[in-house]
């Protein structure tokens, strides 16, 4: 079967991407992924605060951020710490994975304001990165800003990192935005090669004997793929960018949903972490064999067939089929 996919203008032998995890701060784990099957490895993520440690706002950032993504499973170090992950370190990182693994390395950059700590952005490309991922987590909880500034932020940012590399930049986003079809375009002409949907933010839980924000880490599901599931089908040609699916991409179903959306890869983590590496393998197996069942002769073929652009009834993905849900639920009490 053939599983070959384009993402970011490099060639993939398969549409299964490792996205950011603490696994891949090894180089043993990331040989180990390339021959369990993964067509591409993005790395955790360099975050703006540790390039900018020596920053006042540093233990704001710091509370703001933990628990936030899938790689981050534990609060962020005490600031000394930073030191052994800072920012050298990471370039080093880049190339030494370049040199461990045949199959393209993407670097993860990790903040939300302009400035100096971007010039990371053209390091990584001099380290090697095939590629970047910009990963941009902001709660905007100032009561006087307004959603076209946030917007305008994000915007702001991406033209900053793309006027500083050549290298194809993916933009990992949240789905929290009031026009998000509107928002992707932007973005796309703002430089954005790449569109990585959705970041999955951890919600702090609260410890009512303590009386404390405690973190509450939850692998993902195969239902949380729904969500990102129904704005890349949207978006399938109508944007001049790449979609990534990721959060809840946990079995070879799950990926050809991804695909028939329209998603040029679909992201994994969570299942890694839960199963091992060795599910890259077990899910590109699964994926071969419904192919072939149903004659496929290629995975391209089924590459948004299930878009919004392409299915026969295209209001399934907005009020439409909201409605006819509501309507025909029939709840049974025993």
């Amino acid at each position: 079967m053939d599983l070959r996919t384009t993402y970011l203008g490099l060639e993939l032998k398969n549409p299964l991407v490792a996205s950011p995890s603490p696994l891949s701060r090894e180089l043993a784990n990331l040989r180990r992924m390339e021959d369990a099957g993964a067509s591409a490895i993005v790395l955790y993520s360099l975050f703006e605060e540790e390039i900018n440690q020596e920053s006042h706002a540093l233990d704001r950032y710091l509370s703001d951020g933990t628990e936030s993504f899938a790689e981050a499973l534990t609060y962020f170090p005490e600031a000394p710490a930073y030191r052994a992950i800072g920012p050298d370190a990471y370039l080093e990182h880049i190339f030494r994975a370049k040199q461990a693994v045949n199959i393209p390395i993407i670097a993860s950059l990790n903040g939300v304001s302009t400035g100096g700590w971007i010039r990371y952005a053209k390091e990584m490309e001099g380290a090697g990165a095939d590629a970047l991922e910009l990963n941009i987590y902001y709660v905007p909880t100032r009561l006087d800003l307004s959603g076209s500034e946030v917007e305008q932020i994000y915007l702001d940012l991406v033209r900053d990192v793309r006027a500083s590399v050549d290298i194809p930049i993916a933009v990992k986003l949240s789905p929290y935005f009031s026009a998000t079809a509107n928002m992707m375009a932007r973005l796309s002409e703002a430089g954005a090669n790449g569109l990585v949907l959705f970041n999955r933010f951890y919600q702090p839980d609260l410890d009512l004997e303590n009386l404390e924000v405690v973190p509450n880490l939850h692998l993902s599901e195969s239902d949380e793929m729904r969500l990102p599931l129904r704005w890349i089908a949207i978006l399938y040609g109508r944007v001049h960018a790449d979609l990534a699916l990721t959060t809840g991409v946990h079995t070879g179903q799950d990926a050809l949903k991804a695909i028939a959306a329209g998603a040029n890869v679909a992201m994994m983590t969570s299942e890694i972490l839960k199963n091992g590496i060795g599910r890259f393998g077990e899910i590109l197996r699964e994926m071969s064999l419904w192919l072939e069942e149903r004659e496929y002769l290629s995975i391209e073929e089924l590459h948004g067939s299930l878009s919004q652009i392409n299915v026969a009834a295209p209001a399934a993905f907005e009020r439409a089929n909201y409605i006819q849900i509501v309507r025909s639920y029939n709840p049974t009490f025993r």
